[in-house]
């Protein structure tokens, strides 16, 4: 079953150019992933804090790789005092 994350992160001023520097790379490795069906970050017109998540994985298992290979990445590096809000569905499905 595909798993879907949808929401959006709060970039704190004081990191907006280094995180908006991180999306194109962020973006490219990540679409590359095996089992990536789609990934899209954009920023909101009103809020230049604020950016759209989007996310699809073909499964569980393309997802939490996704989540390890983030771990270690510049991308989390760069986003870690990134306020998160995102509603994961998919996830609980097909656990073994």
């Amino acid at each position: 079953m595909k798993v879907k994350l949808k929401g959006f992160i709060e970039v704190p001023k004081v990191d907006l150019d280094r995180v908006i520097a991180q999306i194109g790379p962020h973006t490219r490795l990540t679409r590359a992933e095996p089992g990536c069906l789609k990934f899209e970050i954009s920023q909101r017109e009103n809020d230049d804090s604020r950016f759209d998540v989007h996310e699809e994985f073909v499964d569980r298992q393309a997802f939490l790789s996704h989540q390890q290979r983030l771990k270690t990445s510049a991308w989390a590096r760069v986003s870690r005092n990134v306020k998160r809000h995102y509603t994961v569905t998919g996830l609980d499905e097909g656990k073994s």
